[in-house]
């Protein structure tokens, strides 16, 4: 198990030094930089000025010579800082991260507490009126797209319910009610594709394992239903639920981008995003290489639930 660690922690480097360069490469092809963005198209300066502001945010050395400066940074734990506030990345990342979290964690919880339960009892009462229903579901939570979801929740609750959650951002361990308030919306629209997901999941797995001539056997013995999920459906049918979730977090961080940004909530995938509208360079890269990094130790996570799972799996 250890060697194995190793192995996947060294193909690490690799993975995030891709996503590095794919990230920083990205963000050169987009059309205008920050100078432009900042200057805007009402206010003329004169090239030295213009110069000047490049050398000011390390924009006039070629492009191998700024990625090699922001890589060594990274290794050696900067990841830089804001070109429009001056604000360290990893400070920015600490001020957001834990609405992103929030967000996430949520999403996830809800999402298991849900699907799993649909996907064991469609899968018992297979053909039956709660499995066509829980069939109809699945397919519409995936058919409809997460953002599209998140402005039909805010048109409806704000323009016929009147209502509408402090647009101020307040913590958990500050008011737990006004956060509530803030997160219901925002984590139903994230997780609604993960339950469909995970239901559809679940019971193709459950189905699968109660077909196994081990189960088939346990029932002849007289073994109660109840004890027979317990004991020899559940454990086998989550194996390969658990890699769809490993995958689905990354689909919630990449969706939060956007969900954070309809609702306002001023986490890591909204300050990705407004970097990327002001071209703000390390704020951008530093937040997809952190995202990036996070997605790829959960799925790591989840390799090692494997053994637990499954007895049969080892990792020598």
């Amino acid at each position: 198990m250890s060697r194995y660690l190793l192995q996947r922690l060294v193909l690490l480097i690799p993975t995030v030094f891709g996503i590095s360069v794919a990230v920083f490469l990205l963000m050169r092809m987009l059309p205008g930089d920050v100078v432009q963005v900042m200057i805007g198209p009402e206010i003329s300066v004169s090239e030295e000025q213009r110069a000047a502001l490049y050398r000011l945010f390390g924009l006039d050395a070629p492009l191998h010579i700024q990625f090699f400066r922001w890589i060594s940074s990274v290794v050696q734990g900067d990841l830089g800082v804001s070109l429009r506030t001056g604000q360290p990345v990893s400070e920015l990342l600490g001020q957001r991260l834990l609405i992103t979290a929030e967000l996430t964690i949520l999403s996830v919880l809800v999402s298991w507490l849900i699907a799993i339960p649909l996907g064991i009892v469609s899968a018992v009462r297979r053909n039956s009126i709660f499995d066509f229903i829980s069939h109809i579901f699945g397919l519409i939570g995936l058919s409809v797209p997460n953002f599209w979801l998140a402005t039909m929740l805010l048109l409806v609750t704000s323009l016929y319910l009147r209502w509408q959650p402090s647009p101020i951002w307040v913590s958990p361990f500050e008011d737990p009610f006004v956060n509530f308030q803030q997160m219901i919306l925002p984590v139903f629209s994230l997780s609604v594709a993960l339950v469909a997901v995970v239901m559809r999941m679940m019971r193709s797995s459950m189905l699968e394992v109660l077909g196994h001539d081990y189960i088939r056997t346990a029932r002849a013995k007289g073994l109660s239903y109840v004890m027979l999920l317990n004991r020899h459906a559940l454990k086998n049918a989550f194996i390969p639920v658990v890699t769809v979730m490993g995958i689905q977090v990354g689909y919630l961080l990449g969706g939060a981008v956007v969900i954070e940004q309809i609702f306002g909530l001023p986490g890591v995938g909204w300050m990705i995003l407004n970097g990327i509208y002001q071209r703000d360079y390390p704020v951008v890269q530093g937040g997809v290489l952190f995202l990036a990094l996070v997605f790829v130790l959960i799925n790591l996570l989840v390799d090692m639930l494997y053994a637990y799972a499954d007895p049969r799996i080892r990792y020598d």
